[in-house]
């Protein structure tokens, strides 16, 4: 495996989330994680199982675990793996309105 999740992979990865798609963050936390409510979302840590969320609501802030479909095999695994997730998650909310 060329490009193992190390720590600072995953802080790469959530960093540019973070930063560059906050609104990508949220939907995980709504559609994967279950938050329905959530009004804003942090991405905290990733690895090849999943990525841990910190998904804040009206009424508080939980911490949320978000399991892939399956195990990432690197960075580039996960850029495509996130990038369909948002895409899935889109058109469930659509669906839903």
């Amino acid at each position: 495996m060329a490009d193992a999740f190390s720590s600072e992979v995953s802080d790469r990865i959530c960093k540019h989330m973070n930063e560059d798609h906050a609104d990508a963050v949220t939907l995980y936390a709504k559609a994967f994680g279950g938050v329905t409510e959530a009004i804003a979302a942090q991405m905290l840590q990733i690895d090849a199982q999943g990525m841990d969320l910190l998904v804040q609501s009206e009424t508080a802030t939980t911490p949320v675990r978000v399991a892939f479909d399956h195990t990432l095999q690197d960075s580039e695994d996960a850029h495509h793996t996130l990038i369909d997730m948002v895409k899935q998650a889109r058109q469930t909310a659509g669906k839903r309105e």
